[in-house]
């Protein structure tokens, strides 16, 4: 008697995993780790053992999404931000460690307040934070004592935020963010608010502000001077910056233990990351930590106060996020969390294959490549990612892996403007949205048409943000490769989404994309919306209502061209969502809207 047939995995399964905040820190005795997890349907903040076991959820926001956390040094409190259905005005929360209902410290609806896990000084007498309360369009560093007072202590006509503070507690790092690619720092003096620019340059180049020494005498940064990548360096405040690794790839996290022993950092190789620990009383690098399977990307990284553990987010392409903890003595990791519930076994799912496709101007882009095993022709998505100074990287993607599962390929570019290949290629994308990058996917359908395992006549394009933009541009300036495609929060109006981003952004607006008012014919001409009757593709559109980036007019405008065309276009509003997806409900429903469409479409 013949075996039934085992039918695929359903789409649940796929999607029955937890999504970590990239936020992690330790307790001041080191003994636990506090987290960020969706687990309970909502961002919430969690506490569990380094050695494993019970997981405690802390708080128990529906409405609410936990960001970031910063415990106090004393242990007794826990400062968090949350925002209220993705709006992205962060409030500060403290939370008494001991358990309990959090207290608000902030309570303006229209302002957004930033935290970090350095947020407090070393003795917790104080804490900063960054808020653009004084006016809208500036982010300033306030400084708040243990009487509750609050000050600004640096800021004015930038972008800024704290760093770490000075061992003595006197001194505060902060950084003047003029761009994704451009950075400076500032020591500042907390007591008489004065302040000394620490990095001055011409050219564009980021200074990123790590840890210090416990001599007060300087400290790490991640900086590009010079380079093509982000390498690791030591600042000494009577010498200037010194290398200290300087990798082919960019060095993305640093952290070291508080009583100055271990160093952490993570390199992107290639989309990979590999985590490097050394000691620095002996100078000698410790084991990488050990894993049950191969390559994959961290984030997270943070250090026990002792060294004696480090914390990170792992993920790999056939298995999501999980917590762990690693022994910096020996790599040994111990995986906290177990994310994968669908009951999928890792070893079915597929892994990526890193290619690449010559552009127009010679340019090789890399994209990582999701091919079902089958032996006919296949369908395939083109995956552009947002941003567009971000990186696809080889981590789960749950609808790329159930797309798979329904014989539907995925090809996930990293175009011009992508990070992880160095600054020059990450400029590209500059003042050229919907110029270069459009050849980029051009090149992108012309390649997958000339393989020959893909069914020419059923490609679709899908992305959101960034690369929502770009599934429009494709709709309306490439339209004849396209069977289907979804858009999810994507500009159409260059010049309508440059005018109503928040209010911090509009400084970057003229360098990032264009000024609306003296480029307007510019802005026009790359617009996905000026091509609207060109589209030939059904197009489902996907939009947060309360959306502060991409706001909705942004879809609204698009959708009511096509009707008005009559073209096939679906529309679907989230009430309760803003640039992305908090809740674990909401997030479940788009996606499977998304693979329905490309799976009706498809075929």
């Amino acid at each position: 008697m013949a075996r039934p047939r085992r039918s695929p995995p359903r789409f649940e399964q796929f999607f029955a995993i937890r999504r970590f905040q990239p936020t992690l820190a330790f307790t001041p005795d080191g003994r636990r780790i506090l987290f960020i997890t969706n687990t309970s349907g909502q961002f919430n903040l969690w506490r569990t053992s380094v050695g494993g076991g019970r997981q405690q959820q802390l708080t128990a926001f529906d409405a609410n999404t936990v960001r970031a956390v910063a415990p106090s040094p004393d242990g007794k409190t826990i400062v968090f931000i949350a925002d209220h259905d993705g709006d992205e005005f962060h409030q500060i929360y403290a939370l008494p460690a001991s358990g309990g209902w959090p207290e608000q410290w902030t309570e303006a609806r229209q302002v957004q307040h930033f935290v970090d896990s350095n947020a407090w000084s070393p003795d917790g007498s104080r804490f900063a934070f960054a808020a653009n309360s004084r006016v809208p369009k500036d982010m300033d560093v306030w400084v708040r004592d243990s009487e509750g007072n609050v000050r600004k202590v640096f800021g004015n006509e930038m972008y800024a935020f704290p760093a770490s503070w000075s061992p003595d507690g006197r001194m505060l790092l902060a950084v003047d963010f003029r761009s994704n690619t451009d950075t400076s720092l500032h020591l500042v003096d907390v007591d008489s608010d004065e302040a000394r620019e620490l990095t001055p340059h011409e050219d564009e180049t980021r200074y990123l502000p790590g840890p210090w020494s416990p001599d007060g005498s300087g400290f790490y940064l991640l900086s590009d001077e010079g380079r093509e990548f982000v390498a690791l360096a030591f600042f000494r405040l009577n010498g200037g910056l010194e290398w200290v690794e300087t990798p082919d790839g960019d060095v993305e996290e640093l952290a070291m233990s508080r009583n100055g022993r271990v160093l952490g950092w993570v390199v992107n190789e290639q989309g990979w990351s590999r985590v490097r620990l050394r000691d620095l009383e002996t100078g000698t690098d410790l084991p990488e930590p050990v894993l049950p399977a191969g390559s994959a990307s961290w984030t997270g990284l943070t250090l026990s106060p002792d060294g004696r553990h480090a914390a990170l987010i792992w993920q790999g392409p056939q298995r999501p996020a999980e917590l762990f903890a690693v022994d910096t003595s020996n790599g040994k990791a111990r995986r906290l969390t177990d994310s994968m519930l669908g009951g999928l076994r890792p070893r079915t799912l597929i892994e990526p294959e890193l290619v690449s496709y010559p552009s127009f101007d010679g340019r090789e882009i890399p994209a990582w490549l999701y091919r079902p095993k089958q032996r006919s022709r296949v369908p395939v998505v083109l995956s552009i990612h947002g941003g567009p100074e971000s990186q696809e990287r080889p981590v789960y993607m749950p609808l790329y892996q159930y797309l798979m599962s329904r014989g539907i390929a995925v090809l996930a570019t990293n175009i011009r403007g992508s990070s992880g290949y160095g600054k020059t290629y990450q400029k590209l994308i500059h003042h050229d949205w919907g110029g270069a990058d459009v050849r980029d996917w051009d090149h992108a359908a012309k390649w997958l048409i000339a393989q020959d395992w893909v069914d020419p006549d059923r490609i679709a394009v899908w992305g959101g943000s960034y690369g929502g933009f770009a599934v429009l541009s494709c709709v309306t300036r490439l339209p004849d490769y396209w069977r289907c495609a979804v858009d999810i929060f994507g500009p159409s109006n260059l010049i309508t989404f440059v005018r109503a981003v928040p209010p911090t952004w509009k400084r970057f607006m003229d360098q990032w994309v264009g000024n609306p008012d003296t480029e307007a014919d510019f802005l026009i001409e790359r617009s996905p919306i000026t091509y609207v009757e060109q589209v030939k593709a059904p197009l489902l559109v996907i939009q947060g209502a309360t959306d502060p980036r991409v706001v909705k007019p942004e879809s609204d405008q698009m959708v009511e061209r096509l009707r008005g065309l009559g073209r096939e276009v679906e529309y679907e509003v989230f009430e309760d969502e803003g640039h992305g997806f908090t809740r674990r409900s909401n997030e479940l429903r788009a996606f499977r809207l998304s693979a329905d469409w490309l799976e009706r479409h498809l075929g």
